[in-house]
């Protein structure tokens, strides 16, 4: 189908699918308004689901969001219906997944295996454990992708659910087939293979027969491969589905291309752009032409190779396919240089950098656009979990107020005596609530704080690293936020936890320096992590003061950050040991720099240390001390951390 037609059908078909349109966008309305009528309750959550689905293509043809379970999340909050969140993450993260937006969408269904979990439903868990499987799968990250995999086959096999052991088993098989683990992947493939024929699912069989295929063409096996993909046509064929043909006849094409047999391969390739024009996605026929041109290329057919390789480019840019555009201009620039046109060569290959870095600029873009994503989603739900929470607050003191009316009427005789300490205990108790709010509402800040700089330094590394190094600096990087969203909520943390954050933390800054310091983390013998409390982010400002006022100026011997945490009597003593410029030289820095910023971070901390020295009525407090070599020379800097220590027990 030539460029020309493909504008034809679609000036064609435009009156018609704007009808269309304007009918589903009624319906669709129509159908939510109704839903919004009914009272709030677990049922309405479940229609609310179900109508999502139904119209997911609309809000997917429309690039805009789901209303439906837009509707359906605060809702499912606010019942605090465990498996309701459950499945209205399941929803989310795979229409996210769906649009490539991967990141968003494990962090979804890494929500929805949390309230699974919550709710203790294995099915449920089962298919948020496969769906954030496939959601590592697809960014690479095939060990985490295999874990996923293998504890939703664990808990199907326990309740014998089929169809979830079927997804589980296939999935790890093409993790196995992506590490070239063949064995293992036909092993996987049988399996998934036996279960999908006595479940009589055509498409399972078809698809499990295909990468059987594709598991015994990567041993080499060619003719055995064929054998495969020739029952997974016949299984296609039956369904008639021609995605899955078109899939059968390219691989096909390419084991006969191995096997030097070009007549049949070029017989069906033709096969699967024939049956290509069935397929709404356009990409499978750029596809075709694009194997046809490197299969007549590979015969010195570079005239007619040419031509197919253009078609698939004419179509690739009328579609907007990147990735294909940047497939075929490799082909063709090895296509000329094979024939010894060298010129031509180089220009095909300048295009296709040229596509390869476009595409790589889109991934580094949607990241950090995910990720802005993930703390926003992250920050919605605290907001509404602290609204549920203030709702109770206040129904709980109103009960009070109420019981203490009662109270003082029945004890008026003791008015004066009890009021008094009432009173005053009363005072105590505003006093402290106060200074608890106080406190929270520091805490709260260090959040937003550390996440602006922190985004900062990973723009400013994108830019001036490649983007490998950037994409692991982007995953370790998402993991810390994690860890700091997850901490940030409460008070007090357990020591291990804000030890993990902080050491992540500092390998990210090594990361960033070129390994310009080295950093030891020592925990008394008499400590024990899991126990012991601390409030979260607490040490953090401090470490980053020690790195980025002292340790990145020191030019001529390594950097070393020491952090010492040990008991004395009941205060828990943090020591932060640098051996960095110290803060004169870091002064002096920053007035030639012309920088009058100030460490917010550092501001914040010392309030919130100093609040929790009111509450407790105990020792805390920071003291900054300045260490010189036997010279007098500046040597670094020590900061004392003195806070009261708390127990789990």
């Amino acid at each position: 189908m030539s460029i020309k037609s493909l504008c034809l059908l679609g000036l064609l078909l435009l009156g018609a699918c704007w009808a269309a349109d304007a009918q589903d966008s009624l319906r669709m309305y129509h159908t939510f308004d109704s839903i919004r009528t009914l009272p709030n309750d677990t049922a309405k959550v479940s229609l609310l689901i179900r109508a999502g689905k139904q119209y997911s293509r609309y809000f997917d043809n429309h690039r805009s969001e789901n209303l439906f379970w837009q509707e359906a999340l605060p809702l499912a909050h606010k019942l605090r219906s465990a498996r309701s969140l459950a499945l209205v993450y399941n929803e989310l993260g795979t229409s996210k997944r769906n649009k490539s937006q991967y990141l968003v969408a494990e962090d979804y269904h890494e929500k929805a295996i949390k309230y699974a979990e919550e709710a203790n439903d294995t099915l449920l868990m089962c298919l948020s454990f496969n769906n954030a499987g496939v959601d590592c799968r697809r960014q690479d990250k095939l060990q985490q992708a295999f874990d996923y995999h293998l504890h939703a086959l664990q808990l199907a096999e326990r309740i014998n659910d089929v169809r979830n052991i079927c997804v589980a088993t296939n999935s790890i098989g093409n993790i196995q087939l992506t590490a070239e683990n063949y064995e293992d992947a036909i092993r996987h493939f049988d399996r998934a293979l036996k279960l999908e024929e006595q479940s009589h699912n055509d498409l399972g069989v078809a698809i499990n027969l295909g990468n059987l295929g594709y598991a015994y063409q990567g041993q080499n096996k060619l003719d055995l491969a064929i054998h495969y993909y020739h029952r997974s046509l016949a299984v296609n064929q039956k369904i008639d589905n021609p995605t899955g043909m078109a899939i059968c006849y390219n691989a096909l094409g390419a084991a006969y291309k191995e096997k030097k047999d070009y007549a049949t391969a070029m017989e069906y390739l033709q096969k699967a752009l024939a049956v290509n024009d069935k397929v709404d996605d356009k990409v499978h026929v750029a596809e075709s032409y694009l194997n046809i041109g490197k299969l007549l290329s590979a015969q010195n057919k570079h005239e007619e190779a040419r031509k197919y390789m253009q078609q698939s480019i004419e179509l690739s840019m009328f579609w907007n396919f990147k990735s294909m555009l940047m497939e075929a201009y490799k082909a063709l620039a090895a296509d000329y240089k094979a024939s010894g046109d060298f010129r031509r060569s180089l220009d095909a290959a300048d295009k296709s950098l040229l596509y390869k870095d476009s595409i790589l600029n889109e991934k580094s873009a949607m990241a950090l656009q995910q990720m802005q994503t993930i703390y926003e989603v992250d920050r919605k739900d605290n907001q509404i979990k602290t609204l549920e929470h203030d709702k109770v607050i206040g129904e709980l003191r109103r009960k009070r107020n109420v019981m203490f009316i009662f109270a003082l009427a029945g004890f008026l005789l003791m008015a004066m005596i009890g009021g008094f300490f009432y009173i005053r205990h009363r005072n105590l108790e505003a006093n402290k609530q106060t200074l608890q709010l106080e406190l929270k509402s520091l805490r709260s800040q260090m959040n937003p704080h550390f996440i602006f700089n922190s985004l900062s330094s990973i723009h400013r590394y994108i830019w001036s690293n490649n983007q490998e190094e950037a994409s692991d600096y982007l995953t370790k990087f998402s993991r810390l936020m994690r860890l700091i969203l997850d901490n940030t909520q409460h008070t007090f943390v357990t020591l291990n936890k804000e030890l993990e954050s902080l050491r992540l933390y500092l390998d990210l800054e090594s990361l960033r320096c070129n390994g310009i310091f080295e950093y030891n983390i020592r925990v008394g013998p008499d400590i024990n992590d899991e126990e012991v409390l601390i409030p979260p982010m607490i040490l953090q400002p401090y470490v980053e003061n020690a790195i980025w006022h002292g340790l990145v100026h020191k030019h001529n011997e390594k950097g070393q950050l020491d952090i010492d945490i040990v008991l004395k009597d009941r205060s828990l003593v943090c020591t932060i040991t640098d051996n960095g410029i110290g803060r004169q030289k870091a002064m002096e820095i920053k007035e030639k720099k012309g920088k009058g910023h100030n460490s917010v971070g550092m501001k914040v901390t010392e309030g919130r240390i100093d609040l929790i020295r009111k509450i407790n009525n105990k020792e805390a407090k920071v003291t900054v001390n300045d260490l010189a070599d036997t010279a007098g020379q500046p040597a670094g800097t020590m900061v004392t951390i003195i806070l009261p220590a708390e127990f789990i027990f």
